[in-house]
């Protein structure tokens, strides 16, 4: 956590393509896969490792006599995920893996194969330490002025994302980030004792990405995450004389150990940030912009307006 650069002693990773948190590389992470090293760059690509997890669970499935279709809701996903990871184009989560042995009686060889997986398509390589981060985390903020957040996002939305990248991404770059996308979004529901704040700038939401049913769609999915207990959404107004978040998009996350980590995102790069100085400095912004932001109640409303004027 401490390497070397960045001021302030913040540690940046970079690397090429993939799928970043919500920012300008696209927003996408697992849901939990610590399994997984963080190793290789590059776009997501499906690897031996993954083709080869596939073929077990794909064996171990055949020897038990289930279809696939018979074994999708004993694992509690859907047929196209299950095909995805047998086919080795997905990256199994570790539900799955746990679930999968449980029901095939693998005598643990899910498991081992499992922990030697190299890759996760769909996933930045300088995200992905801190997407093991998030998947226990406590609680975690986030600010954006670009996009709206990868965890509320809409499939359509992120999509429409997708598709505008440049250099342009083949269809299945497209398919594995956004399936990553998608299945980190189940943190939300999955861990219901994890707060998670949210201050999107207003303009962000009235940008019109995608169309007028895409927008609709995007505001019909925050105003429903919004109403979540252990969710707070805050729309930052398009006026306002003084505002704290001006550096940019951030992060913020407290791990089991109640420690405080941050994550800011830029192009084609990130920075995890460990120094306990430069996180209090964060931490300071992002209480000043809760300030800031309309209140849950306001916040809530303009939506709703903004949702009816589409």
């Amino acid at each position: 956590m401490t390497g070397s650069a960045g001021s302030g002693g913040e540690t940046r990773a970079a690397g090429g393509g993939g799928a970043g948190a919500g920012g300008s590389g696209g927003a996408g992470a697992d849901s939990g896969q610590t399994r997984a090293g963080a190793g290789g760059g590059g776009e997501p690509e499906v690897s031996d490792s993954l083709r080869a997890f596939g073929a077990v669970v794909k064996a171990f499935r055949r020897r038990a006599r289930l279809t696939q279709e018979e074994f999708a809701p004993l694992v509690r996903y859907s047929l196209p995920t299950v095909a995805s990871i047998e086919q080795g184009r997905r990256f199994p989560p570790d539900a799955f893996v746990d679930r999968a042995e449980e029901v095939l009686d693998a005598f643990g060889a899910l498991t081992g194969a499992a922990r030697h997986l190299s890759r996760q398509p769909g996933l930045a390589s300088w995200f992905r330490q801190w997407a093991a981060l998030e998947a226990r985390a406590l609680s975690l903020s986030t600010y954006e002025c670009r996009l709206v957040p990868g965890l509320l996002q809409t499939e359509a939305y992120a999509l429409r994302l997708f598709m505008d990248r440049l250099p342009p991404l083949g269809d299945a770059q497209i398919e594995a980030q956004l399936a990553q996308r998608m299945e980190r979004q189940r943190l939300l529901t999955e861990r219901p004792n994890t707060a998670y704040s949210f201050i999107v700038e207003e303009h962000v939401l009235r940008r019109g990405l995608g169309g007028p049913e895409v927008t609709r769609g995007q505001l019909d999915r925050v105003i429903e995450l919004a109403q979540l207990r252990n969710v707070e959404v805050q729309v930052m107004p398009l006026v306002r004389e003084s505002h704290a978040g001006l550096g940019g998009p951030l992060q913020l996350l407290e791990t089991p150990e109640h420690r405080w980590l941050g994550y800011c995102e830029g192009q084609k790069s990130a920075q995890l940030i460990a120094d306990a100085t430069v996180v209090s400095q964060l931490q300071m912004r992002y209480a000043r912009m809760r300030s800031q932001a309309l209140p849950l109640t306001e916040s809530l409303g303009l939506l709703r307006r903004m949702r009816g004027a589409t």
